[in-house]
């Protein structure tokens, strides 16, 4: 039937109708494809200069326009800066803080559509993808301002002389290799990423989304995602990675999943340096409401809040610290806080389920204590540097719980200065009740004393210091208080010492507190001078362990007692074993061969 149709005048007629136009369609398009595909290529690369005003260039193999796929191809793209504009452009004060390197195998433009184009002039693009794209960012810190004089026209004003719109729905980057150079510091710190992806959802460019502040760069989303990121410090001291990284734009969202900081072991780190040793694990970090595009340019962070969850934070204190003229104010929180170069404002940072552990070696035990605190949750209000925003509120407060040595529950608020030169800081907590051997594990290494027996009831504490002291108040009631004094023998191994033992427990040490049901417990007023090279927490320590002692009955004017009180009795016992010595001799002497 199709084959009789076929061989009548008329059918012959109408099939020439439809296959004519067709074959000078494909005609036309190979003729339009290899002419503008050059002349494409040219405007491409002009569009790029002028655009960037002569700072970059862009450069491509080949460039192929397949009209009836509406499909564009470029292959071995770059994009590169001219270095000679650049340094023209610092010396005028109006050079980028980011100078971008770029290159491409292929770009492919898919799906667009001529025909809005040509009749309705919209620009509508269905997909823009690029495989394995390799970016160098060199960032150095020339403004914290823009400086030049912009077109202060929309991108939709400048384009709606000539369409009525520009859209673009997904852009891809997949299998990026990024190359980041930092020179804002001393030395040119290099980063390196393998595994990340850029997605960009619905660009879109026209009277309505011109000013539309729920869109980044015109796109309604864009996410970028890193995984299994790792890097090495500069010292070569610290191995920091992650799990993955996920930023959107729509949502003002970065997470971090599995990020670690892991130090070299003991003796090796501590053969370098001489610095408090790091390990910190944490599970997720999520920042709420991220400012990207101020951070990008100019290295201002600010975030409605920070949220910490689940993980481990682990300090050594170095045993190995020279003498030093330098202050270690520098360490304590607000004072670091102040000293970060970058512009800072987090309204909010919440910390749950993390444990925290002070590792010390004794002077006199030369063993390792530790202080832990665990399931610990925070909440930090007010973290910035900004100083508009410090004008209006100068005060970061913390309110924090924790289980002191897995037994005792907790509770510290702090309130800290962020702009006074003498770093003043303030806290008041509680710890709940706890069996007090559980201290041993600090209390050994750091005071050679093992709890044998006790029950804590309360800790209250009310501290006001700054950069050179701290003074407050501290309450302790416990009930039946035993200890043992210990010594290190040769052995390395802790062994009781027996007599001072003894003497402590039935002579010194206040079994209770308060010392009978119904009577005003025992407060004591601490007052400490901070020595410039103790930290905040090693400060805040000691302060606790001023306050301690004489509630127990180890105050300085006890201790020098019993220390005088054994040193006596050790020269008693020497005399003794001495004079029984020297009547042995005398006694030979006497009587040579035998009574």
């Amino acid at each position: 039937m199709a084959i009789k149709f076929l061989r009548t005048k008329r059918s012959r007629i109408i099939a020439a109708a439809i296959t004519i136009p067709v074959v000078l369609l494909l005609i036309a398009a190979l003729v339009i494809n290899r002419y503008w595909s050059p002349i494409l290529a040219g405007k491409l690369r002009d569009a790029v200069i002028k655009g960037s005003d002569s700072l970059y260039r862009a450069d491509f193999s080949d460039a192929q326009l397949h009209i009836l796929q509406g499909k564009i191809m470029l292959y071995n793209v770059s994009l590169t800066p001219d270095t000679d504009v650049y340094r023209r452009r610092i010396k005028r004060g109006t050079a980028p803080n980011n100078l971008v390197k770029f290159n491409a195998r292929r770009i492919i433009v898919s799906e667009i559509h001529p025909f809005k184009l040509y009749f309705s002039k919209v620009i509508d693009v269905g997909r823009i993808a690029i495989n394995s794209p390799h970016i160098q960012v060199s960032y150095q810190l020339n403004h914290t301002k823009d400086t030049t004089d912009k077109d202060h026209r929309t991108a939709w004003q400048k384009l709606s002389k000539n369409f009525k719109s520009a859209h673009v729905g997904n852009i891809f980057l997949d299998n990026i290799s990024f190359k980041y150079d930092d020179y804002s510091g001393n030395k040119v710190e290099v980063s390196e990423i393998k595994q990340m992806s850029l997605h960009a959802n619905d660009l879109l460019i026209d009277s309505t989304t011109q000013t539309d502040r729920s869109r980044l760069l015109y796109c309604k989303n864009i996410i970028a995602d890193i995984k299994n990121y790792a890097g090495r410090s500069a010292d070569g001291l610290y191995r920091y990675s992650f799990k993955r990284l996920k930023l959107s734009t729509a949502i003002s969202q970065l997470h971090v999943t599995g990020f670690k900081l892991d130090p070299v072991d003991v003796d090796a780190f501590f053969a370098k340096s001489n610095k408090d040793r790091m390990t910190v694990e944490l599970d997720s970090i999520q920042l709420n409401n991220f400012d990207f595009l101020s951070y990008q340019k100019y290295r201002s962070l600010t975030a409605s809040s920070l949220m910490i969850k689940g993980g481990m934070f682990d300090v050594f204190n170095a045993p190995n610290k020279l003498p030093t003229k330098k202050d270690k104010l520098e360490n304590f929180p607000h004072v670091a806080l102040r000293k970060l170069k970058t512009d800072l404002i987090i309204d909010t940072v919440q910390i749950k389920h993390l444990d925290v552990t002070y590792n010390e070696i004794g002077k006199k035990s030369k063993k390792t204590g530790t202080l832990s605190f665990n399931n610990t949750n925070a909440t930090f209000l007010n973290l910035t540097t900004n100083p508009n925003a410090l004008k209006k509120d100068s005060i970061a407060t913390a309110e924090v719980n924790s289980m002191f040595m897995g037994q005792g529950k907790l509770n510290i608020s702090f309130r800290f200065n962020l702009q006074a030169r003498n770093a003043p800081y303030s806290y008041k907590g509680h710890l709940g009740a706890m069996p007090l051997e559980a201290m041993n594990k600090a209390t050994m290494a750091f005071a050679m004393v093992k709890i044998t027996d006790g029950t804590l009831k309360s800790y209250d504490f009310n501290v006001y210091g700054d950069a050179t002291r701290a003074h407050g108040n501290i309450a302790l009631l416990y009930n039946d208080v035993k200890v043992r004094l210990l010594r290190v023998g040769d052995s390395q191994m802790y062994s009781r010492k027996l007599i001072p033992t003894l003497f402590a427990n039935l002579f010194i040490l206040k079994h209770n507190n308060p010392d009978k049901p119904g009577e005003a417990p025992r407060v004591f007023k601490v007052a400490f001078k901070r020595p410039k090279d103790f930290s905040f927490f090693k400060t805040q320590w000691r302060v606790m362990l001023s306050g301690l002692k004489p509630t127990i009955g180890l105050d300085a004017k006890t201790e020098q007692a019993v220390t005088k009180r054994m040193a006596d009795m050790k020269q008693k016992k020497d005399d003794r074993a001495k004079k029984k010595k020297d009547q042995a001799l005398k006694k030979k002497h006497k009587y040579p061969y035998g009574a």
